[in-house]
């Protein structure tokens, strides 16, 4: 018999949003967490650049505004933005008041950076590594509430909705989910009356990316099989400034060190940037990841190279003490070498489809963070625009769940998790094996630049690859990693089919077959569903 867990509200995910959310809603019902791995183990954790926000007198809400909109190539959704913008500046007090501390100048005021697409110094951070200073500083907060419950090493496998009560229905309604515990190696449900999909990004469906080992796309592979609407999948941010080294596995080189004064140049210390953008090295990262791209295709070379020898090395250790001391730890000296580096998989701008409350196109299902579409970063996310967004729409779905959430009741009988048939798995290399061909496959095809020739060859190979892996996983009793396999090979298909849809280059979505932006057909979203 499955153990069944009753919660009013079940997050799923430990990043800023899904922790700030529970935060804030534990203090009006009974909240659980689940994270796949330990709590801290998230695409913030990694974060290092910090949170945008209009503080300074010198800044203004139009101007963050404009740079947004401008940044995402015609595809905001300008009431979005101007939500997040305006309401921005209190999420960043509240972190304050959480123990969040802040770099600061001498006279106790903010320090405020500057990165690429942004007007003015508005990135408020805790030196380069902001998103575990905030982190921590949640996480501190929620150990301690009574009315919050973290269960680690909880994967969530299944939405629970009426699919599993046998009812057919477009009207669909989340009722928690099904849950592996991964230590136990056991299936439980958990019933919610309200679920919030915070479970981050999906940098792990390529070989190179920035993010964690958990960011393999499972609220959207989840939401998407449940039913909910998904959008703009095809918009992939590749950090332009990732570490080449053999050794350290993407490791971010932040958007800050180019606002600090950081210089692109080839391996013989040309710069290029003038070629391609007037803007130089603050250029938006789309801009900056095609340019890297091209140099690298053109010269032969793995990488290009970052340069800050020519600032005052204490200036840049007392900015960047982590990524100085990182590395150094690699034998790079960036106050006296330039840094090697290389475009990585970043961010995605689309997600789960929600409004402007959080809500997905699912009765109770919310979703927050990287997992979601706002339509706040369009084509293309301006830098440290992300950590704003999770905090003022998760902040804004708890407004919401409070209207409603007594009025709700859990009354269905979900049934058990059903292995019946299945067996123990032994091909761990069928799983293995899949998993870099579906990476493969996708940083070949559906990388930087694309084409229809190499977006239709995607579709073919992750297509055999998903038949393949369904019917392993439908034999075999759950493990994590069947469950990340199948979910990185149904968000990488989400991804492909967008692409193939968008016949047009807009944003971080480059094309050579149709190089422009086509503002008469495609000025709209791309939007997947799956029935």
């Amino acid at each position: 018999m499955t153990e069944s867990i009753n919660t009013d509200v079940l997050v799923i995910g430990s990043g800023i949003g899904g922790l700030y959310f529970a935060i804030h809603m534990a203090d009006h019902a009974k909240v659980t967490i689940i994270t796949k791995k330990e709590s801290s183990t998230s695409n913030t954790n990694w974060a290092q650049g910090g949170i945008a926000a209009t503080i300074d007198s010198s800044d203004s809400a139009e101007l963050h505004i404009a740079d947004t909109l401008d940044a995402g190539a015609g595809l905001c959704d300008k009431t979005m933005v101007s939500f997040m913008v305006h309401e921005g500046p209190r999420h960043i007090q509240r972190l304050i008041e959480l123990g969040v501390q802040f770099t600061t100048t001498d006279h106790d005021h903010l320090h405020l950076g500057k990165e690429g697409g942004h007007s003015r110094s508005r990135i408020v951070h805790a030196q380069d590594l902001t998103g575990r200073e905030v982190e921590n500083a949640l996480l501190n907060r929620v150990n301690s509430h009574p009315n919050i419950t973290i269960l680690e090493h909880h994967f969530a496998i299944e939405l629970l909705t009426e699919h599993h009560l046998g009812i057919k229905t477009n009207d669909i309604t989340c009722y928690g989910a099904y849950v592996l515990d991964s230590k136990q190696r056991i299936p439980k449900k958990i019933l919610s009356k309200v679920t919030m999909l915070a479970s981050g990004g999906l940098g792990q469906i390529y070989p190179y990316t920035t993010n964690p080992d958990i960011a393999t796309g499972d609220g959207v592979a989840m939401a998407y099989r449940a039913g909910a609407e998904i959008s703009n999948m095809e918009f992939i941010q590749f950090h332009p400034t990732s570490l080449c080294h053999p050794k350290a596995k993407s490791y971010l080189i932040s958007e800050a060190v180019r606002g600090f004064g950081g210089i692109l140049k080839l391996k013989n210390g040309q710069e290029f940037m003038h070629k391609y953008d007037k803007r130089l090295n603050l250029a938006p990262r789309d801009i900056v990841a095609r340019a890297i791209d091209s140099e690298i295709k053109k010269s032969g070379e793995e990488c290009v190279f970052l340069d800050v020898t020519h600032i005052d090395p204490e200036k840049t250790k007392e900015h960047f003490p982590n990524i100085y001391e990182t590395c150094l730890h690699y034998g790079i000296d960036m106050t006296r070498e330039m840094i090697p580096v290389v475009p990585a998989a970043h961010y995605s701008c689309g997600g789960i489809r929600i409004d402007a409350e959080g809500r997905s196109t699912i009765n109770r299902l919310y979703a927050c963070g990287e997992t979601s579409c706002t339509g706040v970063h369009g084509a293309n996310r301006l830098a440290s625009n992300s950590l704003l967004e999770a905090l003022v729409f998760s902040y804004r779905a708890f407004q919401n769940i409070c209207t409603q959430l007594n009025e709700i009741t859990l009354n269905v009988e979900v049934p058990d998790w059903d292995d019946t048939g299945t067996v123990n798995p032994e091909e761990w290399i069928l799983v293995s094996h899949n998993k870099k061909e579906a990476q493969q496959v996708m940083n070949d095809y559906v990388g930087i630049v694309r084409s229809d020739l190499r977006l239709q060859r995607a579709k073919r190979r992750m297509d055999f690859l998903k038949d393949e892996t369904e019917a392993y996983y439908k034999k075999t009793k759950i493990t994590t990693q069947i469950l990340e396999l199948r979910n990185i090979i149904k968000v990488s298909s989400l991804i492909i089919e967008g692409a193939i849809k968008r016949r047009e280059s807009r944003g971080l979505h480059f094309t050579t077959d149709y190089p422009k932006s086509d503002n008469k057909h495609f000025l709209i979203d791309t939007v997947l569903r799956s029935f």
